[in-house]
This record gives C-alpha cells, structure tokens and sequence, in this order.
C-alpha cells in the first residue's frame, strides 16, 4: 500500500449532513416566525431573532454544504452551530412560556 487515502462517499455524505443541518434550521426558523406573528412586539422580537439566528447559522455552514470549503472559522464551525441551536431551543422555550402566560 502507498498510503494514498482514498476518502469514497464521505465527502458527498458530509456535504448532504450539513444540508439536512440547514434544511431543519430553515424549518425551525419558519416555524418560530409563525408562530411569532400572532403574538405582537415580544413575538415580532423573538421571529426577529430566529431569522438573525437562521442567517449566521446559514452563514457558517454554506461553504460546506455546497461543497465549495470548510468555513473561515478557524475549525470551530460545530460548536457555533450546536450554540446556534441552543439558541434556537431559548427561543422556543420563550415563545411557549409567552404564549401561555
């Protein structure tokens, strides 16, 4: 063996990993804005938050969903983006405890 690494589909999967990453991102922003709308200035705040959020998530996780590159981040893409979803996970817990107070 010469030691040349031979990567096979884990380039393609990796790439369709962090689509399915933006997909559900874009659904849960969705979502959050819907819901938002109906519940006046604190809703139109949070959906507010949620779309800033979904952009800087979609900012980082472009360049490798698409293939084109790892993201000029330094390696430090999954921590921003499991701190993007627990962002997420503050909105929705607000969302609710609004909607029912």
């Amino acid at each position: 063996m010469s030691g040349v690494r031979d990567p096979g589909l884990q380039p393609e999967r990796t790439r369709l990993a962090w689509r399915r990453t933006l997909l559900t991102v874009t659904v849960v922003t969705a979502l959050t804005v819907r819901l938002g709308a109906d519940d006046g200035p604190v809703g139109a705040l949070l959906a507010g938050a949620a779309v800033l959020l979904w952009g800087a998530v979609l900012a980082l996780c472009w360049r490798r969903s698409t293939g084109t590159g790892a993201a000029p981040t330094g390696g430090r893409v999954l921590p921003l983006v499991a701190l993007g979803t627990v962002g997420f996970a503050l909105l929705g817990v607000t969302l609710t405890v609004h909607r029912l107070g």
